[in-house]
């Protein structure tokens, strides 16, 4: 059987992963093909704590976001093996870019834990929509602990990912989330084909 194909989408809060996200799942599905629609953090009770303790420091918030990661990447393994299209609300990224340009610990080894965690899995397409800080934040819908950062955090955030993303170009396709819905999901459509040739 063929693998799958493994997408993710990336961003800072309010840029609109999660709706873009489930609509390409949806569609897919709805095109006839196996997908499955996941999200990070991703184990229930570590995603309770890394969105609502406020409590964690800077190195025990990395580390399990990494033991989440681990966790999520074995399931994503599977559905590949199957042929399923994987459709990723967050990934590998948002550790690097949060933890790492975010909270200021050293890069490369947030690097070397993610590769360790994953196993090297990379995702195929990673879009990254992008979007000023003022307006992402104005769009969240739910305040967790980490949206309710300082606008000095966020800021790091924004360009750290568009630093990874002039570093891996190949991988990233950066769109302005601040055009009309239908309008991205027409480009995200567009490539997506690309891929699945």
């Amino acid at each position: 059987m063929m693998d799958g194909l493994f997408i993710t989408f990336e961003g800072m809060e309010g840029a609109g992963k999660t709706t873009l996200a489930r609509w390409l799942s949806d569609h897919l599905q709805a095109e006839g093909m196996r997908t499955w629609f996941t999200y990070e953090p991703w184990e229930p009770r570590l995603r309770s704590i890394l969105l609502e303790h406020s409590n964690l420091q800077s190195t025990e918030e990395l580390l399990l976001f990494v033991a989440d990661r681990a966790i999520h990447t074995r399931y994503i393994r599977e559905r590949l093996a199957e042929g399923t299209i994987v459709v990723c609300d967050r990934y590998a990224d948002s550790t690097l870019i949060y933890q790492g340009y975010g909270r200021g610990i050293d890069i490369e080894w947030v690097r070397a834990l993610n590769r360790f965690a994953t196993g090297d899995l990379c995702p195929r397409r990673t879009y990254l929509l992008d979007v000023p800080v003022e307006i992402g934040l104005s769009r969240q819908r739910e305040l967790n602990r980490i949206g309710a950062e300082e606008i000095a955090f966020h800021e790091r955030v924004r360009q750290g990912f568009l630093q990874e993303a002039e570093r891996e170009p190949q991988r990233f396709m950066v769109l302005d989330a601040t055009r009309d819905l239908q309008e991205l999901q027409s480009v995200i459509w567009a490539d997506v084909h690309t891929h699945l040739r």
